[in-house]
């Protein structure tokens, strides 16, 4: 199984358009202590040639872009991306697929819950239905996204995405969020779960013996974004554990490779030298960066 990091970032990537923190500012001069970071998303392949993207995030053109195996192949128009499997309905991850338009086929994963906010929002009518066709993920059963994977989708407690909170309010609500994992035939498994608001019993076990972990690393504490003047929202508020929790319940798991993905601006585990980035790294976790090549 082949992995790409596309984008490591949260909602806003990083730098964020309105961030003036200091490590912003040294995103934005490209020191090499702070590489930026797109919007949440990878691209993994059983066999190099047909890919499956993890979300599409707002960034998709420019991480296709920077990435050689999702270019186009043959004239006058085709692309390598087979499929696309969404975690949920954050702007973060459904966006992108208003850049892939231009009459590619290519089949859509999601939730029930997922594919209905698609189908109710007219603007994604820009997908020719004919061509992009539309899979329900339901609970307990696997599926086949593309020849060679067999995905599980994991139940990942969240909420529904903050443009819905009005309607819909704060409190986790089925399909909204989840968490996939991907075996190989090789039995090389990968799991990823960029949102999550607590570390149930069933995600512990889900989590056992995976190979490769990609998880929520949104906010290094509970109240960052409240200690920092950035915001009031708690990572749980937000939807999200924090990664010094994460750390402590998933501490005695059996697990290869470990990875934060989907890490938000404030945090300052994005600067290379923090403090904080050497605490997490101690603890045996490494910190997702965009153009990561993994083979498992």
């Amino acid at each position: 199984m082949k992995i790409i990091v596309l984008g490591a970032g949260a909602g806003g990537g990083f730098p964020q358009w309105n961030a003036a923190s200091a490590n912003n500012r040294l995103a934005f001069v490209r020191d090499p202590g702070c590489p930026p970071a797109t919007q949440c998303s990878l691209a993994v392949s059983s066999n190099g040639d047909d890919w499956l993207l993890l979300n599409a995030s707002p960034d998709i053109r420019q991480q296709i872009i920077a990435t050689p195996e999702l270019h186009p192949r043959v004239t006058p128009r085709s692309s390598p991306i087979k499929a696309i499997i969404l975690t949920g309905a954050d702007i973060d991850a459904i966006t992108g697929l208003l850049s892939l338009r231009e009459r590619q086929p290519f089949t859509l994963w999601a939730t029930n819950y997922v594919l209905n906010v698609i189908r109710e929002n007219s603007i994604f009518n820009v997908l020719d239905r004919d061509l992009v066709r539309f899979h329900s993920i339901q609970p307990g059963q696997d599926f086949e996204p593309l020849p060679g994977l067999i995905c599980q989708a994991l139940p990942s407690p969240g909420k529904p995405p903050l443009y819905l909170e009005a309607s819909q309010g704060i409190e986790p609500v089925d399909g909204s969020s989840i968490g996939v994992k991907l075996t190989s035939a090789q039995d090389k498994s990968l799991t990823f779960m960029p949102s999550c608001s607590e570390i149930t019993l069933d995600i512990l076990k889900a989590l056992e013996g995976t190979d490769v972990l990609f998880f929520d690393g949104t906010l290094c504490v509970d109240e960052e974004m409240v200690r920092t003047g950035e915001g009031q929202k708690t990572a749980r508020r937000m939807g999200h554990i924090s990664m010094d929790q994460s750390i402590a319940r998933l501490h005695d798991i059996n697990v290869g490779e470990r990875y934060f993905i989907h890490i938000n601006n404030t945090n300052p585990t994005l600067n290379r030298s923090s403090p904080e980035r050497k605490i997490i790294e101690s603890a045996g976790w490494r910190i997702a960066e965009d153009g990561m090549r993994i083979d498992v």
